[in-house]
């Protein structure tokens, strides 16, 4: 299969499971707590998103538990940026519409904008080399 029809099932997958804990976080907390359901979906989705691109994007396989450990650290640096583009444009939908379903619009518009780029610095600072 395609490697970008796989990455893009990925990116699919995490945008579900992230917006989807956000949607969860955001009914229990009554509607309020917008920026704890953005970090309970950012988690979701980053652990998604890692098992997918480490198993079925780069096929790779750490030496060790704790080489693993450090790689899902590289691998979240790596996404600091790219959260940063995610959440100022699901924010900038929130405070411009004030409804939660353009929220979730600007939070897809923002994740896809930031896996395009998490991808590159992915195949090149988290996964260029296998250990």
């Amino acid at each position: 299969m395609n490697i970008v029809v796989i990455y893009l099932a990925g990116a699919l997958v995490a945008t579900l499971g992230n917006v989807a804990s956000q949607e969860v976080v955001w009914r229990l907390l009554g509607g309020t707590g917008l920026y704890y359901s953005m970090i309970v979906g950012t988690a979701v989705g980053l652990l998604i998103k890692y098992t997918w691109d480490k198993r079925l994007i780069f096929a790779y396989r750490p030496a060790s538990p704790a080489h693993d450990f450090m790689t899902f650290l590289l691998y979240a640096a790596m996404g600091v940026a790219t959260t940063a583009i995610f959440w100022a444009v699901e924010l900038a939908f929130w405070y411009t519409f004030h409804t939660t379903t353009m929220r979730y619009v600007g939070g897809v518009i923002g994740l896809a904008i930031g896996y395009w780029a998490k991808y590159r610095l992915d195949k090149r600072f988290v996964f260029g080399s296998q250990p």
